[in-house]
């Protein structure tokens, strides 16, 4: 299967549909998508993670319901 882009808004709705919050890696300005019981992750709001996103000139690609974070 072939990861395809999909916007931050659909990534949202499917990271809600699946339980998964928006999460930053401790002490750094890497993002990603947890259930927050992760300890090296801090749960951080929507809006941060798409700004961090778009200052960082990430994309989210999915595929059969997986999703990844990577450059644009």
């Amino acid at each position: 299967m072939t990861m395809e882009p999909i916007s931050i808004d659909k990534a949202v709705e499917i990271a809600k549909k699946k339980g998964l919050k928006a999460g930053r890696v401790k002490g750094t300005d890497g993002v990603q998508f947890t259930k927050g019981s992760n300890g090296r992750l801090e749960v951080i709001d929507w809006d941060e993670f798409k700004k961090t996103l778009k200052d960082r000139k990430l994309q989210v690609y999915e595929s059969g319901g997986w999703m990844k974070i990577m450059k644009k």
